[in-house]
């Protein structure tokens, strides 16, 4: 069965299937819609869940093997099977047709894949596994139907938007749905839900504040702990939102944890860098940022984040701005 990914939800309250597939040119659609399913089978009783990552020389024996190893405590298990290039090869291709062949309830395969070309979707391996479960392909909205995709966006935020202002968005973004994104979390922290002006939108997209946000990531990106104090220090004598510096440093945070995870399992990095939309002048800063934290350092980061956030929601005490800068200081520079 081949959906669309606007189909997912209402898909996923009428049933849940045994396998699903997802593919194509946006990351940030895949991974939320991976989500989406792993969220809903943790409902159903996939408590546990196994993460395989075919890289070169990847035994086909650890998917069959990880079907087979059933819980000590009776929960049925989400495998997450990972292709980062799309292209299983002949070992692959036989074991996932056979895996197709013996689905089972007590197993929910999740297979993420990138954009692939007519050849590989009507190859045997691919045909077998669309006829088995369920398959989205995913791929980002034509620019003209981009306004339509963020006022989409709005609403899950109880915000909404006219059509002049849901274009300007459009524009500014260029088609990037990470950067749409990003924008649409920004007016979600700045402003209560209800109808946003075109006014309230520009003035959040084009900040231009002395001391402004993206200062703040490049700093933290750098590990400049001196110049990330001076904008900390400006943002908040000019009254910028807690919400959104803790949004700034926290995507920062989360594209480097993301990619710092491939690379701890062999993952290019070129081909990660590109499905976190990280280029341009932007990708040198995040390499070096790369070379310097380790896993460790980035998880812990984010586990500081999550404390600044319920800090900022009224749940515990102590003073914000002390708290990112605590958190940036942790990511300084250790050369």
């Amino acid at each position: 069965m081949l959906l669309k990914g606007e189909q997912l939800a209402a898909h996923l309250e009428r049933e849940l299937r045994p396998l699903y597939v997802l593919y194509g040119d946006e990351p940030l659609l895949v991974i939320e819609a991976a989500d989406t399913i792993r969220a809903r089978a943790r409902k159903a009783g996939y408590h546990e869940r196994e993460i395989l990552t075919v890289l070169p020389h990847f035994d086909w024996n650890q998917l069959l093997a990880a079907g087979g190893n059933l819980s000590l405590f009776g929960d049925r298990k989400l495998i997450d099977l990972r292709i980062p290039t799309g292209k299983p090869g002949k070992e692959g291709g036989a074991a996932l047709q056979e895996w197709c062949r013996k689905l089972s309830s007590d197993n929910l395969l999740l297979v993420t894949l990138p954009e692939l070309d007519w050849r590989e979707e009507k190859a045997a391996w691919f045909t077998t596994l669309v006829n088995a479960g369920v398959a989205l392909k995913l791929m980002a909205p034509p620019l003209a139907e981009l306004p339509g995709w963020i006022a989409g966006r709005l609403r899950r935020q109880q915000q909404s938007a006219d059509l002049d202002s849901l274009k300007f968005i459009a524009e500014r973004v260029e088609g990037n749905l990470l950067a749409a994104h990003q924008e649409i979390s920004k007016l979600g922290l700045l402003y209560p839900p209800g109808a946003l002006s075109l006014e309230q939108i520009r003035e959040a997209v084009l900040n231009v504040a002395r001391y402004d946000i993206d200062g703040l990531r490049e700093a933290l990106l750098a590990g400049d702990v001196t110049r990330l104090w001076r904008t900390l220090d400006g943002l908040m004598h000019e009254g910028e939102p807690p919400p959104l510096v803790l949004w700034a440093m926290s995507e920062e945070i989360r594209t480097l944890t993301l990619i710092r995870g491939g690379l701890d399992r062999g993952r290019p990095l070129e081909m990660l860098l590109k499905e976190a939309k990280v280029w341009g002048p932007r990708a040198n800063p995040v390499k070096k940022a790369l070379q310097r934290l380790s896993t460790a350092t980035l998880e812990s980061a984010m586990h500081q984040a999550g404390r600044i956030d319920r800090l900022a929601k009224g749940i515990g005490q102590g003073n914000i701005w002390e708290k990112f800068l605590r958190l940036g200081l942790s990511l300084g520079s250790q050369n």
